[in-house]
């Protein structure tokens, strides 16, 4: 665990807080030796601490542009590669090691990381660690990301062209981490397919794929 808070940049006081913060409840379904609360706490500070950053970073942005920035960083996806970065999925403990790779879990530990770092070291601590370790990931262009769903919509409405229509074609996989298969449908347009661990990514995947038939570069 020191090599872990070395990464983290921060040492407990409270070492069963940084355990329970790795532990899966397939380990134990006791509230007070698993993440799931600690979860709950570290989903919003994070998200306390990315919507000051980005505030504080874009003061020309208006309330919709901020909003697009706040939700590509809290995402999922956002929160499983900070914790791949910062190597949490070595330290997991769960049953299985297939659910060390699995985005929702990444996600929930990170998150219950932040919320171990916010009860042991305080508010300040917690949100001081999220914004210096989220801020690489700023997008520092004039316009804000938008994702391919959004662009896509936009760039069909332009053209003149039929809404797109989202379609789950199958899910395979382990109950815990699935693999999520949907396609893309333009009128007059060949569909698309795109694949991911969740509805959501599969849908960003098939929207990309079809902006790409489409010609459209996103970003």
């Amino acid at each position: 665990m020191q090599k872990l808070e070395n990464i983290l940049q921060y040492h407990f006081e409270n070492k069963h807080l940084l355990h329970q913060s790795l532990t899966h409840s397939s380990i134990t379904n006791r509230l007070s030796e698993n993440y799931e609360r600690l979860e709950f706490l570290g989903d919003r500070v994070l998200g306390v601490a990315v919507a000051e950053l980005v505030y504080q970073m874009f003061p020309n942005e208006p309330e919709g542009s901020l909003s697009q920035r706040f939700m590509a960083l809290v995402c999922k996806e956002t929160v499983a590669e900070m914790a791949l970065k910062l190597g949490l999925d070595a330290y997991i403990n769960a049953e299985s090691l297939d659910i060390h790779h699995n985005d929702n879990v990444l996600c929930d530990v990170c998150e219950a990381v932040i919320g171990a770092i916010y009860l042991d070291g305080g508010c300040k601590t917690a949100v001081d660690f999220v914004q210096k370790n989220w801020r690489p990931l700023l997008d520092t262009h004039t316009n804000p990301p938008k994702d391919a769903k959004t662009k896509l919509q936009e760039i069909a409405h332009e053209k003149g062209l039929s809404a797109p229509k989202y379609i789950e074609i199958s899910k395979e996989g382990a109950e815990h981490n699935p693999v999520f298969h949907v396609q893309v449908e333009i009128n007059g347009i060949q569909s698309q397919q795109g694949s991911g661990h969740n509805k959501k990514t599969a849908e960003q995947s098939a929207a990309e794929n079809m902006l790409k038939l489409l010609g459209v570069k996103n970003g």
